[in-house]
């Protein structure tokens, strides 16, 4: 198994960078297409445990939008094998420091993600 190929590594960081430009225009139909749609993708976020694409479509709609601001600090992208790679940022917001991982895997219709953490170190 080939760890970093240059080509994958290329491809997982194009759908990080479209992940994050939605995430920060609040891109609705973006983020919920890069989350596989499967009852066994999730998502644990700061305040919510999501299982399945269905429950984290809901909450990106649920309701008003909120402020996205930080500042990144750190992204590490790894791939491993030509169809499975892991994303991790880190970053700061308010004054604290935040982390946020995903695993993405290469399906029929692109790179998705499958599982994704967004937290806080404590103070």
């Amino acid at each position: 198994m080939k760890i970093n190929d240059p080509q994958v590594l290329a491809e997982v960081g194009a759908a990080f960078a479209r992940y994050e430009r939605a995430l920060k225009e609040q891109d609705v139909a973006t983020l919920d297409e890069l989350f596989w749609a499967s009852p066994l993708t999730l998502r644990y976020g700061i305040r919510e445990n999501l299982y399945g694409h269905a429950e984290i479509a809901a909450y990106r709609s649920g309701g008003p939008g909120y402020d996205i601001a930080r500042t990144d600090r750190r992204v590490v992208v790894t791939s491993y094998g030509t169809d499975f790679a892991t994303t991790n940022l880190e970053f700061e917001r308010g004054g604290r420091i935040g982390r946020q991982s995903q695993t993405w895997v290469r399906m029929p219709e692109g790179w998705r993600i499958v599982a994704a953490h967004v937290s806080y170190l404590q103070p």
